[in-house]
């Protein structure tokens, strides 16, 4: 394992984020399940467009290690339980980030219906700085129809609301706000997103068993 390059920042499930400067962290991957390189690559081709994602160090970057500008301010997540941000509000604006990011040209297919899908964007993957929200962790990109991203924020959220678990609360009036009006590609992308939610290795069992009340949740909204 390389050395760290500074102290400990936080963690994920299966990745650290490490100090470099005042201006610049490096995340490092545990279980060597992902492309550092190829997410640089995407966040880079996005950010041409005027997406809001970190800026990111390509040249710096490997498989394992992703170098991306340091960002000041909380999660979306972290401001909802903090009180400083409305659960309603969040919903509303991953909802325009999906929106927007869905404008962005894909990298490789010239088909003008697949475009770059972010397949993990909920509040805990926007952080709040005083520039605006800047969308996170690129690990799951692909290129793609929208409606599987739009389905997979909403399987997110809503095995969350459907949980025996405090953030339920916050949860569903996320869910709430994000389809309040969905793309109608949402429901056609719901059954692969399932599937791949249920093959996700690092979901737990008991996470996996929420998910057959997460869609029926989904579909009342959809309705």
């Amino acid at each position: 394992m390389p050395t760290p390059p500074g102290r400990l920042l936080g963690s994920g499930r299966s990745a650290d984020v490490y100090e470099i400067d005042e201006a610049w962290v490096l995340r490092r991957d545990r279980n060597g399940w992902g492309d550092a390189t190829a997410e640089a690559a995407v966040m880079a081709h996005v950010g041409r467009y005027g997406y809001p994602v970190p800026r990111v160090r390509l040249d710096r970057s490997s498989r394992t290690d992703l170098v991306m500008e340091r960002l000041p301010g909380p999660t979306m997540l972290q401001a909802c339980l903090a009180g400083s941000f409305s659960p309603g509000e969040a919903g509303a604006v991953l909802a325009r980030l999906l929106l927007r990011l869905h404008q962005v040209p894909a990298r490789h297919s010239t088909d003008p219906a697949v475009r770059v899908l972010h397949l993990d964007l909920h509040p805990d993957n926007v952080l709040l700085t005083p520039g605006g929200p800047r969308v996170i962790d690129w690990s799951n990109t692909e290129e793609g129809d929208p409606g599987l991203d739009w389905a997979m924020s909403a399987v997110i959220l809503a095995q969350v609301a459907v949980a025996p678990d405090p953030l339920a609360g916050v949860a569903r009036p996320m869910l709430d706000a994000l389809l309040a009006d969905p793309s109608p590609r949402t429901a056609a992308g719901l059954p692969l997103a399932l599937r791949r939610r249920t093959a996700q290795p690092t979901m737990s069992r008991e996470e996996t068993e929420l998910l057959y009340d997460a869609q029926e949740l989904i579909r009342s909204l959809l309705h």
